[in-house]
């Protein structure tokens, strides 16, 4: 029954995945760049990232402009690679020790899998039909 109710608007699945993996990504980058990179840089470097300061642009900038990319649906799966990989290094280099829900006081990685998740998924879907994509580049998606 459901089928019959919803089975049309599967092409519509990318939106509401673009626009929620987006704004948390947006948002995520804002607050580094609002709070200030010298911080982000001091933990990339604690962790062993190399070069943090630089690092800490990238990542800040990635998530912020990368994020809008997946809400407007331009570029989609270019930002879900790059959103992609600041996701696996997330995890290995910061959150497997504390495993996936956290321990001893530190979160674990399941947000960061469930982003990874939804990057993945962007990834080999596009960016759906209602996408800047679509409408600047009249792509069948």
């Amino acid at each position: 029954m459901l089928e019959r109710w919803f089975g049309g608007f599967s092409s519509w699945a990318a939106l509401p995945l673009r626009l929620a993996v987006g704004i948390i990504f947006a948002a995520h980058g804002w607050q580094k760049f609002a709070g200030g990179l010298e911080g982000v840089a001091q933990f990339f470097g604690r962790v062993g990232i190399p070069l943090p300061e630089v690092s800490a642009f990238v990542v800040a900038f990635v998530e912020l402009v990368g994020g809008i990319g997946l809400i407007v649906g331009l570029f989609t799966r270019y930002w879900a690679v790059l959103l992609s990989i600041i996701m696996i290094v997330a995890i290995f280099t910061v959150k497997l020790q504390a495993g996936l829900l956290g321990a001893g006081g530190r979160s674990g990685y399941e947000l960061d899998l469930a982003l990874l998740s939804g990057c993945l998924a962007l990834l080999l879907t596009g960016p759906g039909p209602l996408s800047l994509e679509r409408a600047l580049f009249h792509k069948e998606l």
